[in-house]
């Protein structure tokens, strides 16, 4: 099979979106916009909307969802659900990342036994205010639980761990038990001291800053991994550039610093970049 890279769009993104783009506000304008504008598929939330679903499905657009586990029984309910839905994924939040490792070890049980049961690859984020927030943790989990996938949405540990600081090529080479086991990705980039950052504009020809090319070799090492095991037909790639109103997006004058619909787009064309180096490393380390 030709490995492929699919790109979908969060629907929790959409959220505050500036009124300049307005019409992505409503549901069904919502999901023909993100059609027109080449996206693969939606990431829906948990409560997932059946409708939404159908809708998506009508405008040739894959679906998968996302979920919160704070106990076991989560994990069955979620997968379930997901299942009954026809949802190619989950990514999850996993605790809230003060559990004794006893408590932890049972929450990651249950997903990996709720993705037995019901089919359904069920993906760990590594996410802060959850049981991966912590980088050498969740190395350690790897060896108790080596089967774990994960969502790496790398944001919240470039700047809510700092890799930068004590190197992050070091770093980068500690956590690559986890980068081989990377099977979908949230899109967000951030710097040591903010996770979401404007990266300006598609034509803009300036140099990239250092921390943009840490995420281009956190993202290739990624894709590059999944090429070699090739576990399924396409990665997904999503952007998840979230709203003011929870943190993620700066204000200036109460003013977004940045079009998150654009930005989006941006990360896209990067992760596209990525995936063809990655191709290219593989092919010629062959």
């Amino acid at each position: 099979m030709t490995p492929e890279l699919r790109c979908y769009m969060n629907w929790l993104a959409l959220e505050e979106l500036p009124a300049f783009h307005a019409d992505v506000k409503r549901p069904r304008l919502a999901i023909e916009t993100i059609h027109e504008a080449g996206y693969d598929g939606i990431q829906f939330i948990e409560p997932a909307d059946p409708s939404l679903i159908e809708q998506a499905r009508e405008n040739d657009l894959g679906v998968c969802g996302s979920g919160r586990v704070n106990e076991p029984a989560d994990s069955f309910r979620l997968a379930e659900q997901a299942r009954s839905f026809g949802l190619e994924c989950l990514t999850l939040h996993v605790g809230w990342g003060i559990e004794e490792d006893d408590a932890a070890h049972a929450l990651i049980r249950s997903v990996l036994e709720a993705r037995r049961e019901f089919g359904v690859p069920l993906y760990v984020e590594t996410h802060r205010a959850t049981i991966f927030q912590d980088m050498w943790r969740t190395v350690k989990f790897l060896s108790s639980f080596p089967e774990l996938e994960f969502n790496g949405d790398f944001s919240h540990w470039y700047t809510g761990s700092e890799m930068v600081y004590g190197g992050f090529e070091r770093k980068l080479a500690f956590i690559q038990p986890v980068i081989e086991r990377v099977l979908f990705m949230h899109g967000r980039i951030g710097n040591p001291g903010c996770m979401q950052v404007d990266l300006g504009s598609e034509t803009e020809a300036v140099a990239e800053p250092v921390y943009v090319s840490h995420f281009r070799q956190l993202w290739t090492a990624a894709f590059s991994a999944w090429l070699r095991s090739m576990p399924q037909s396409f990665f997904c790639f999503t952007p998840e550039l979230l709203a003011p109103s929870i943190f993620y997006a700066r204000t200036f004058a109460g003013v977004e610093e940045s079009d998150r619909w654009q930005q989006s787009l941006v990360l896209c064309r990067i992760a596209r970049e990525c995936f063809a180096a990655a191709h290219d490393f593989n092919r010629l380390a062959r």
